[in-house]
C-alpha cells in the first residue's frame, strides 16, 4: 500500500502510538458514552472536553464503500476501497479495506483491523475481510 504518511497531532498521537503497538483505540466520551473518530478537542456529542482513548477489538461491518480511482493527492496507489466501518464495540471509522480487489468490498462485509507499517514511526490501521 502506497500513500502519504500521516503526521500525528497532539490529539492523534495516542492513536498512532497504539497502532504502532498493534492496538486500535478510538476516542470515547465518559459523559455521554459516544465513541467517535476523528479525535476532536471536545466530544462532538455533548461537547465534554474530558474524552479518552478506549480500546477497540477492531472488528466491524462495512457501512458504506467507494472505490477511489483518481488519487486524492500525490503518493496514493489507485484504485483502492475506502469505507466507513461500523465498529462492533461502537463508533465508526473511515479506513482503507484491502480485499485484494477493491471492487470485492461490499456493504455488509465483515472486516477486521490489520496494521500496515508505513515507516518506523507510523503504522496504518486498515481493514481486511474477516475470514
Amino acid at each position: 500500500m502506497s500513500r502519504p504518511v500521516p503526521v500525528p497531532t497532539e490529539l492523534s498521537e495516542p492513536f498512532w502510538e497504539a497502532a504502532r503497538r498493534g492496538d486500535l483505540v478510538v476516542p470515547c466520551c465518559p459523559s455521554c458514552n459516544l465513541r467517535f473518530f476523528v479525535p476532536e478537542p471536545t466530544c462532538p456529542g455533548c461537547m465534554a472536553p474530558d474524552w479518552h482513548y478506549a480500546p477497540s477489538a477492531g472488528r466491524g461491518t462495512v457501512y458504506s464503500v467507494t472505490v477511489v480511482h483518481r488519487a486524492p493527492g500525490p503518493g496514493f496507489d489507485t484504485p483502492f476501497a475506502l469505507a466507513v466501518i461500523d465498529l462492533d464495540d461502537g463508533g465508526t471509522l473511515l479506513s482503507h479495506v484491502d480485499a485484494g480487489d477493491p471492487d470485492a468490498v461490499a456493504i455488509g462485509m465483515r472486516v477486521r483491523v490489520d496494521f500496515r507499517p508505513l515507516t518506523d514511526e507510523i503504522t496504518l490501521p486498515c481493514f481486511v475481510p474477516e475470514r
